[in-house]
């Protein structure tokens, strides 16, 4: 695997703003498919063109014009990842102004604040549900004059159809036809595009400032690596309130591919099977529970299939080590290898639509030993890192140069460093404008020469690839002294326990380490109805002394693997698993740790008692 040094070039040539970029794609690319959509269940999937999807946006951002929305003014949208978010965003942005990012599950309350302190004009709201958050606080929304709602009730005045804002937007084009030409024309670089609000663990979420030019290079860095085109098709499920969703569209305009939308993680797999997506985004969770289902039904078959399986993951990982180390593969381990391939490897990639090139893998960290089974299986996950404060995408590996454990070298125009503790700073054009009205929490965590302060730990290779070593304040000393790292022990559980959903390690100034333990619901499932406990609740079936005596194996097999000081003396199964709705998981699926110590207090306590 050899690197190409990049032409820097497209830095330069990029388009100015995220609303000329994708004015460049409808002109160059207007009857390719762009984006398509679910329709009724059973139904086929609905297909729009660039040239539709461009008409489209340029109605609704007539129509924000008209509404008097003006230069850099916030527009929220409170939805989930559906095709009108996209069409929503790329209509504000077009008309000059900026998106805020509100989740769907976001507290009515949490909701006030966030578009109170983005001072928000107008809101694109999915349902009555969201639109009812905004009416119980509208006294607390002084500056919300107008919303548009995707699918739900309208009043004619203070609330209006997708459709009614389309509508006035013709009405604006027909008297002043260059209304959205002259808007594109007068954005700048440094413009406020976006305000996403990090779901902070304790406080209020800070509003995170991402101008047109952080986006548009993102998409021109991707399109630099000659990864993706117009021949590829992309499933979008990722929440488009969050830095990652955002990205991969930012990628899409500057790339050209297809995108097929379907926000609801419930429909991933099915979805996957009917749309055959070239790649994807995802986080680490995603990967986990397809790993563990697979472990699990084979485990459940036993017999002849599950020797055949486990025989096809040995031999692919003989494979694997002998081609990442530049080793030729003997004949007789490739013949193997081709049978396994047809026997296990293509069944599996099946499960995932048989199309896919890689997947990419972000917003958290992938167990390395979960990666490298996708890899024997075929699946190349290539993982990348960033933040919402670096428009998401800082670095990721090249389907053609990785090493799977990092997630990849800086990329082309960015500059990395590591400072006191190993902590990982980040400098490029990605870089966020500061926090929203936070001048001081800007300051602590941006340098004066653009540094950026990421909180993470890693280290660098001689290659510059760079591997995530840690979170500097989840890190934790024992009161013997002893420093220990969380995130690397829940992962190692995670690849040992296949029916493992969250495994959060605590131990701070204490004398032993502990974990709070839940089973992902679906396994449990398959567990009960292969040891006569089908049709008992989840909490029944994880509360079992049989359950318990697994996972007290599955704990041991880890504590094999780690330092003394580092071991899980006791833990818990809790009875509910962690959810988005509990405020114990983020958007992004990453776990609250905060929130999920203060939740547990009494059983955390219990477990020193």
């Amino acid at each position: 695997m050899s690197r190409v040094a990049p032409d820097m070039s497209f830095i330069e040539n990029r388009p100015q703003n995220m609303a000329l970029q994708f004015r460049e794609r409808v002109a160059k690319s207007p009857a390719l498919e762009a984006f398509r959509y679910p329709a009724a269940d059973g139904q086929p999937w609905t297909s729009l063109t660039w040239k539709q999807a461009g008409d489209r946006v340029e109605k609704l951002a007539a129509g924000l014009l008209a509404l008097g929305i003006e230069s850099e003014q916030r527009v929220g949208i409170a939805a989930g990842t559906r095709v009108e978010w996209i069409e929503a965003d790329l209509a504000i942005l077009s008309a000059g102004a900026a998106t805020t990012t509100v989740y769907p599950s976001t507290m009515a309350a949490d909701v006030a604040y966030i578009l109170a302190d983005s001072a928000s004009r107008i809101v694109f709201a999915e349902d009555d549900e969201q639109v009812q958050k905004l009416r119980d606080h509208r006294a607390d929304l002084p500056e919300l004059f107008k919303v548009v709602v995707f699918d739900g009730t309208t009043d004619g005045d203070w609330v209006i159809g997708l459709d009614d804002l389309a509508a006035l937007g013709e009405q604006h084009l027909a008297t002043t036809p260059d209304a959205v030409d002259t808007s594109v024309a007068a954005i700048t670089g440094n413009q406020l595009a976006t305000l996403i609000y990090t779901s902070g663990t304790t406080g209020k979420p800070k509003g995170v400032r991402l101008t047109h030019s952080s986006w548009t290079y993102e998409g021109a860095v991707i399109q630099s690596q000659k990864i993706l085109d117009e021949s590829d098709l992309q499933f979008l499920w990722l929440p488009m309130a969050h830095s990652f969703g955002k990205v991969l569209l930012s990628a899409q305009l500057a790339c050209g591919f297809a995108t097929a939308v379907d926000g609801r993680v419930d429909r991933i797999i099915d979805n996957l099977a009917i749309v055959q997506p070239t790649f994807m985004g995802a986080a680490p969770r995603i990967f986990e529970k397809a790993y563990a289902r697979i472990i699990t039904m084979q485990e459940a078959e036993g017999g002849a299939k599950e020797k055949i399986f486990n025989a096809a993951f040995e031999v692919g990982r003989k494979v694997d080590a002998l081609k990442l180390a530049g080793k030729p593969v003997p004949f007789t381990l490739k013949l193997q290898h081709g049978l396994f391939d047809k026997l296990v490897f293509s069944k599996i990639r099946a499960r995932f639509g048989g199309r896919v090139r890689f997947f990419i893998s972000g917003s958290a960290a992938l167990n390395r030993e979960i990666a490298e089974w996708f890899h024997a299986a075929g699946i190349l996950i290539l993982e990348g890192y960033g933040l919402t404060e670096t428009a998401a995408g800082a670095f990721v590996n090249h389907p053609d140069d990785y090493k799977i454990g990092t997630v990849g070298p800086v990329f082309p125009g960015g500059q990395v460093r590591l400072g006191e503790g190993d902590e990982i700073q980040i400098k490029g054009p990605n870089i966020m404008d500061g926090y929203h009205n936070l001048p001081e929490e800007t300051a602590k965590t941006l340098t004066e020469d653009g540094w950026l302060h990421t909180g993470d730990k890693g280290s660098l290779d001689a290659d510059g690839f760079l591997t995530i070593t840690g979170r500097i304040k989840e890190l934790f000393k024992t009161s013997g002294g002893k420093y220990v790292a969380p995130p690397a022990i829940e992962a190692k559980f995670k690849a040992i326990c296949p029916y493992a959903s969250q495994f959060m390690v605590f131990g701070n100034e204490r004398n032993y380490v502990i974990a709070l333990v839940t089973l992902d619901p679906d396994a449990m499932a398959g567990w009960a109805a292969e040891n006569g406990k089908a049709g008992a609740s989840y909490t029944d079936v994880v509360s079992s002394p049989e359950v318990r005596a697994m996972i007290a194996e599955y704990v041991e097999q880890l504590n094999a693997q780690l330092n003394r000081w580092e071991s899980v003396k006791k833990f818990e199964i809790l009875d509910h698993d962690l959810t988005i709705e509990s405020g114990e998981l983020t958007p992004s699926m990453k776990v609250k740790r905060n929130v999920v110590e203060v939740n547990n207090k009494d059983r955390i306590d219990a477990l020193y008692a």
